[in-house]
């Protein structure tokens, strides 16, 4: 017979933007991870979700989370907000004040836990979707972010995902930066 020491340590998840769960039960099952901690602003969605994952904290607003007071995590998972990037939705794109847009903190959690794995889920749309660059220190806003872009360049190229300043960068370009692709 075993000890629990003799067990390995299971992964742990921290899981943005749950809903009542369903890509936390898909990520538990394939990497045999738990649920430690997730972030849930509607609060009867996270009552259920609570139901199921009793004693895991929620975080609530992601946009009030100090992501260097937050336990560390192996996996990181969440699906932002689709409405901006959806093809039948309005097609505003990642940008502040959207609220795909809170994609930006779902980055920040990102940068500061720095999770061996994250997993995200999301809508066809960001191949295609505008996202709107943050202006680089010392760098013009307008190159970054043409006025003239319009979707049908974006689709000429489904893989093309933005890397050049003056060239529109798509949702999934802002999405995936070549930081975290290593």
């Amino acid at each position: 017979m075993h000890d629990q020491e003799d067990q390995p340590r299971r992964l742990r998840i921290g899981s943005l933007f749950s809903g009542y769960g369903g890509l936390d039960l898909a990520v538990e099952h394939v990497f045999n991870a738990d649920t430690v901690w997730f972030s849930e602003l509607n609060q009867p969605v996270a009552a259920v979700f609570s139901r199921h994952w009793p004693g895991v904290p929620n975080l609530g607003d992601i946009t009030t989370i100090n992501w260097h007071e937050v336990e560390p995590v192996d996996i990181l998972i969440g699906g932002f907000p689709c409405q901006d990037v959806s093809t039948v939705g309005k097609r505003a794109g990642l940008a502040p004040g959207t609220r795909s847009g809170l994609w930006a903190h779902m980055a920040e959690a990102i940068d500061a836990l720095r999770p061996e794995w994250v997993v995200i889920e999301n809508v066809r749309g960001l191949l295609s979707s505008p996202a709107t660059r943050p202006p680089a220190e010392g760098d013009r806003h307008d190159p970054r972010n043409p006025g003239d872009a319009t979707l049908r360049e974006l689709e000429s190229d489904p893989w093309y995902l933005g890397d050049l300043a003056a060239r529109p960068l798509r949702a999934l370009g802002a999405v995936m930066p070549n930081r975290w692709l290593c």
